[in-house]
Formats: C-alpha cells, structure tokens, sequence
C-alpha cells in the first residue's frame, strides 16, 4: 500500500455551548449510539462500524474503527481541501488552543508540496459530514513547518501549524474550543484518534494505546485510517500527568504515517515542535 497521504485520488460560555447545540452537537450523556451498516463507499464493505462516543473511564479500545457522534470534542477535527469543498477531502486537522484562537494542528505534508512551498489555498471544515458543514468553512492564512522538514521532509518533524483567517467575526476557537498541545507526555498513552479517511464521507475514531517505535516516533494500531487521514490528531483520554483532551501526536511522521491502514504512526512531540508552535504564535 502508499503511505496515507499518497492514497489521495479552555470552557466554553454558556452562549457557546447554546451555539454549539443548535449546529447539532450533543454531549455523550445526551445521545445514545446507533449501528449504521458500512457499505462500498466507505472503502470498509460489510464492516459493521458502531456511532458511538466511548467515555475516557471506559477500557481501552482494541483499535477497532467506529464513527464518532456529533460532539463538542468531536468538532474540532475536520478535513482539509483546496480552494473548498467541492473537490476531494485529502488530510486531517484540529483546532488547537492558542493565543490567537485561530490554529489547527496537522501533518506538515499535509500542507506543503514535495518542495517544501506552503500551499495557498487550503480550507478547513470541522464536523464535516457527507457535505455539511455544520460550523462552516475556514479559510487557512499561513502554515508553519519547521524548515528542516521543509528542506528533507525530516520524518520526526512532520508536523504544521495553521492559522485561519476569522468567520464571520470569530475565531475558531471561540466556536469549538480547543486541545491543549501536549510537549514530551511519553510514548505510552491511551489516546483517542480521529480523522477523514478520503474514502468515507464521516470521520472516524478508534481508542488504543500508543507504543513506542524509535525515540523519536510513535505507532498506534487503529483499523481503516486510510489515505486521508494524515494529521489526525491523538488526543488524550487522560492520565495522571496528562489531562484529557490533549493533542500529543498528529498521524504521519514515519512513512508519511504508515503503508498500511491499520497501523499508523505519529512524530513525537518533543522541545522542536514546542518551539515550532512558539513560532507559529509569533508569526499570528
């Protein structure tokens, strides 16, 4: 198979939450699961993937794929396209939390071309679903790379920053909230992972525990991440040294994040990506 990438053919106000409900959104103790049959346009025939949101107390996943119901947390990640969205989702991004309110975390070959150049026309629509964009489309100003992974595509710094422009008067963060970035939490932690494969037209989560691969990367087993989902982040379900719904990984890094869709891989987020998130702060 081609890594993932190539398969491309803080709380929230009362007012907030109002907003959020209205666009759709649940909390997991307000919405109860479904089963919905997967069929060929998921990429996934005959699977049978459950809507469901497991809570963080909950045993760890075994990995298996499932499709994530509408919540808050669940909203702050999204697919990427150029120019909109009337062409192909290709990658995966989330909102993290910032000074600004207004940047995502990805891969960085998400957003950069072969050459090392950002791409300039990138847009981002969280909660995506088969065409609706319940919190809207934004637009990205600027991407940040570290210029070592813009020089040779250096596998242990495959990770970018997006600042997005306002819309409608807000940032982003100010609608979703955002994950806490998580600098050095360790190779061994229980994660909830979600992304766009470009196969299916909803998102998908899957629970594990992340393992260690070398000392600079991380492996995850999660069933179905096909092309697409580079940049999903790994977010935390919550331990004693790191709180729950910290991003300490996004998908790629290793082999552009793995040629197999049931393993996936995650450049660890060492002191290089702390400076590099500083910079993208100055650079807002």
């Amino acid at each position: 198979m081609a890594p993932k990438d190539r398969k491309i053919l803080a709380p929230l106000t009362l007012a907030v939450v109002g907003a959020l409900v209205l666009l759709g959104y649940a909390s997991q103790a307000e919405t109860s699961s479904a089963q919905r049959h997967v069929g060929d346009s998921t990429g996934m025939p005959g699977a049978e993937v459950t809507d469901q949101d497991q809570s963080p107390s909950a045993p760890v996943g075994d990995g298996t794929a499932y499709t994530p119901l509408r919540t808050q947390q669940n909203a702050r990640v999204g697919a990427l396209f150029q120019k909109d969205d009337t062409g192909d989702h290709f990658c995966t991004a989330s909102v993290v939390a910032s000074p600004g309110r207004n940047m995502l975390i990805t891969a960085a070959h998400c957003a950069f071309g072969g050459d090392g150049t950002p791409k300039d026309d990138l847009v981002f629509a969280p909660a995506y679903r088969a065409g609706e964009k319940p919190a809207g489309l934004w637009k990205v100003r600027r991407a940040v790379a570290d210029d070592r992974w813009a020089r040779n595509a250096n596998q242990d710094l495959d990770v970018a920053f997006l600042l997005l422009d306002s819309n409608d008067g807000k940032q982003i963060q100010e609608v979703l909230g955002g994950n806490t970035l998580g600098i050095s939490q360790g190779f061994h932690n229980r994660v909830k992972v979600t992304g766009y494969p470009n196969n299916r037209d909803t998102p998908i989560s899957c629970r594990n525990r992340t393992t260690r691969l070398s000392a600079t990367q991380m492996r995850i087993h999660c069933t179905n991440f096909a092309g697409g989902t580079s940049g999903s982040p790994w977010v935390t379900d919550g331990t004693s040294n790191t709180p729950a719904g910290t991003v300490i990984g996004v998908l790629g890094g290793y082999e552009r994040g793995g040629d197999e869709d049931d393993v996936s891989y995650a450049s660890y987020f060492s002191n290089d990506i702390a400076e590099l998130y500083q910079q993208a702060k100055s650079e807002d």
